[in-house]
């Protein structure tokens, strides 16, 4: 394994080669890992909210699902990516808080799977929804997405 990168809340990071790109903390939050598999470059956004229109005085690209996909796009290819070539594996859009009426995890993983949509990027796994929290690792040398949880174990995507 190569370097073990750390992806915040509200941010994304590039990476290559033997890099591992990880995001804690999924909990209504997204984390959208794409990949481009003969470039070998992987990227990873942890998007806090579905769009930039939610909060209009905030300049945070990395927070909103409609502004940081676009910009992890654009950071892969400048690293010599291709959209042609990319895949995508989503996680994390839970509803954290059963009391809560507001569907902010629904409203982030539709947000991001638009946005996907868009730019014709395949979206071939993903791991959403129910009531608990996820970390997800992206490795640059595979492509392989693993989702740890407490409740639910590991698995990859």
């Amino acid at each position: 394994m190569g370097n073990l990168i750390v992806v915040g809340i509200a941010d994304l990071k590039v990476a290559s080669g033997d890099d591992v790109l990880i995001t804690y903390a999924l909990g209504s939050c997204v984390g959208t890992c794409i990949y481009d598999k003969t470039a070998k470059v992987i990227g990873l956004s942890h998007v806090l909210l579905a769009s930039k229109h939610m909060c209009l005085t905030d300049n945070n690209i990395y927070k909103y699902a409609d502004t940081a996909i676009k910009e992890l796009v654009r950071q892969m290819v400048l690293r010599g990516a291709s959209v042609k070539r990319m895949t995508a594996k989503i996680a994390g859009g839970a509803h954290m808080f059963a009391s809560s009426t507001i569907r902010i995890g629904e409203q982030n993983s539709a947000a991001v799977m638009e946005e996907l949509k868009k730019l014709g990027i395949p979206l071939v796994a993903a791991d959403i929804g129910d009531n608990y929290g996820r970390t997800m690792e992206c490795w640059a040398a595979d492509g392989k997405v693993v989702i740890k949880s407490i409740l639910k174990g590991n698995k990859i995507l």
